[in-house]
């Protein structure tokens, strides 16, 4: 009964809902006749005469105030006023109708009638909500909710968490005793050491903490408490509460993300080294990026002696540079904002004239796959000419690390942007063979959660407006990491490198970007609507894959690997070219890029990476060209 009870649309609901409004007023009635009119049979007859006529008033004043369209769960806020209009109508039509008719019922009737039908609809209404809360207890298909901290930005929650269909909200906890027992938006509030109880008693699935002043190792301790019972545990970001906090439901977010990547995550055992940045003049490109901009928070926990941010948007570099001032102020950390590119010599050149860095981390990049395929000249000079530029002036000032942040799709490259980080790569490892003072490093990861232009905003985004949620290929397949980790990797490979290693984080095995998907719609309170449950909310729906994309992505090409000082970071070395071969194909790529001769870029691409296999929805032609000129590479006439 319950699970068609929500298979039911909500003009279905409605419509129930109107019914009950309708056949009260019979039920009602007769009870009136029975009580007031019981001592007259023919007067009794004639009142049950009205009745008609008053289902008829309740049908047209239930739709008129829109009472069949509240939901229960909003019916004690929006509802009763609404009722009580409703009543007065009603008594008032009988009374009229028994003035106009000559019944003569009296008055005392029609005012009685209005008290009790008041009265029952009110405790129907109770009751029904009652009786869906004890059936919402017992279904796998709804999200029992208790909302952790009972004040302003928890209230505001807990009514836009009754908007969801497949949501209730049975309680809130909260720490401060004043509250305890208190009834707050109509939910009882109940202290964090009766938590198992309150599990118990509603089979609570899931609490969210939406307290703001929360610090974080409270926030860690109350996670861990209600993990142990079985309940995920959800957050609101600190902007959502500082800012604005319109929209709150679409900003949940899991306090940790080892539930979406299926592994535990490792940015806690991840234990940064400060040796090479304490005291130190640090230079992030790309700070106002996801990654850059993690970095640089990691660093300035170092104590740097200098933080220097390279960003190429102006809004991006504002908003980090106003947030990184605030958390270096306090340790006197001079942090100095750059507008331009990496790949403007004049500005890098000085940079570092004018500063003496000691460590550079790159992770300036046009990172998008189908934006770079489609924007082949763009998508190279950004990659290739800004790491050629700063790895060069880097190496020219003596600074003492060079860090390339690369990805996982410069193995094997299916896209151009993989072909343009592996020619990144290549680059670093050509000039860290011949570096006499510069340690030059590069760090691979796959697919950073929450970072800009990877799956999980746009997850979020489709959620957030109902679905349905769009997946290119339900075979795909993706390393995923927290951006804590990505960073922390940068900066321990940073900390020990010798010179020329790739190094990559041991994830576990790829991740089905479907089963990320789902498990994104579920943790949103949401049911992922399919053959199996057609009564779901959010459908997942097959687009095709985009040019560039590749079904499966790859941390390395060579077989075997060499182990470092930490066990989950893995050292590999990949071939390279000598420095001739670079030479020549920087000065054919800039020849080609010159002319935005976009068929010679590729054949760049084919000749100097020999595992480059575009993917993309570019003429055959091209690709072919591809081929042809690698063969000819590999294969000379005699």
């Amino acid at each position: 009964m319950f699970k068609r009870y929500m298979t039911l649309s909500r003009d279905q609901k409605n419509f129930f809902l109107l019914m009950i409004d309708v056949f009260l007023v019979p039920v009602v009635g007769w009870v009136t006749s029975v009580l007031l009119l019981r001592y007259d049979p023919a007067m009794m007859a004639s009142g049950l005469q009205l009745l008609p006529f008053l289902m008829l008033t309740a049908a047209i004043m239930s739709v008129a105030l829109g009472l069949n369209r509240i939901q229960l769960k909003h019916f004690d806020s929006d509802g009763v006023s609404r009722a009580l209009i409703l009543t007065v109508c009603l008594s008032g039509m009988g009374w009229l109708l028994d003035r106009a008719i000559g019944y003569n019922v009296g008055a005392a009737a029609p005012v009685f009638f209005g008290l009790l039908y008041f009265l029952s609809y009110i405790v129907l209404r109770r009751g029904l909500l009652r009786l869906l809360g004890v059936l919402y207890r017992r279904s796998r298909i709804v999200s029992r909710v208790a909302i952790f901290g009972a004040g302003h930005t928890g209230i505001k929650l807990s009514r836009e968490m009754m908007d969801r269909p497949n949501v209730m909200v049975y309680a809130f906890i909260d720490d401060n005793p004043a509250l305890r027992g208190s009834q707050v938006n109509g939910l009882k509030v109940y202290p964090v050491f009766q938590a198992d109880r309150l599990g118990e008693r509603y089979n609570i699935n899931r609490v969210i903490l939406a307290d703001p002043d929360l610090p974080d190792a409270r926030r860690a301790v109350l996670s861990r408490q209600f993990e142990a019972l079985g309940i995920s545990v959800q957050t609101l970001p600190a902007f959502a509460q500082l800012i604005d906090d319109n929209g709150l439901v679409s900003r949940l977010e899991p306090v940790t993300s080892g539930h979406l990547m299926e592994r535990d995550e490792l940015y806690q055992t991840l234990q940064t080294s400060c040796v090479a940045y304490a005291d130190n003049t640090v230079l992030v490109s790309g700070a106002g990026g996801s990654i850059g901009l993690e970095l640089c928070r990691q660093v300035l926990s170092c104590r740097p002696a200098r933080l220097i941010l390279l960003e190429l948007s102006e809004l991006a570099l504002y908003a980090a540079n106003e947030e990184l001032r605030v958390l270096a102020e306090p340790y006197g950390i001079e942090v100095i904002p750059m507008l331009g590119s990496a790949a403007d010599p004049v500005l890098v050149e000085g940079i570092f004239a004018n500063h003496s860095v000691d460590v550079v981390m790159h992770a300036a990049a046009y990172k998008h796959v189908p934006l770079v395929e489609l924007n082949l000249r763009s998508g190279l000079q950004n990659n290739v000419y800004s790491t050629q530029v700063l790895a060069r002036a880097a190496r020219d000032a003596g600074v003492a690390r060079f860090v390339l942040v690369s990805s996982d799709k410069a193995v094997r490259p299916g896209s151009v942007m993989g072909a343009s980080k592996r020619l990144a790569e290549l680059i670093v490892q050509d000039l860290a063979s011949r570096a006499e003072h510069t340690i030059f490093s590069i760090v691979r990861f796959g697919n950073v959660l929450g970072s800009s232009g990877s799956v999980v905003p746009l997850f979020e985004e489709q959620i957030r407006r109902g679905g349905p949620v769009t997946l290119t290929d339900p075979r795909v397949t993706r390393y995923f990491m927290t951006i804590q980790e990505a960073a922390r990797l940068v900066l321990l490979a940073g900390s020990f490198a010798e010179g020329g290693e790739v190094y990559v984080l041991d994830m576990g095995k790829p991740m089905l970007v479907r089963d990320l998907a789902r498990r994104m719609i579920e943790a949103r309170g949401f049911l992922v609507r399919d053959a199996d449950h057609p009564e779901g909310d959010i459908e997942i729906v097959t687009t095709g894959l985009r040019p560039g994309e590749k079904l499966h992505e790859e941390l390395m090409v060579r077989k075997g690997a060499g182990s470092t000082s930490h066990r989950k970071i893995i050292r590999v070395r990949e071939d390279q070219l000598s420095e001739l071969q670079t030479a020549a194909m920087l000065r054919d790529l800039r020849e080609a890029v010159d002319r935005d001769d976009q068929a010679e870029m590729l054949a760049i691409l084919g000749r100097a990476i020999p595992e480059y296999q575009p993917q993309s929805h570019a003429p055959e032609s091209l690709q072919m060209q591809v081929i042809q000129e690698r063969n000819a590479a590999n294969h000379p006439a005699e």
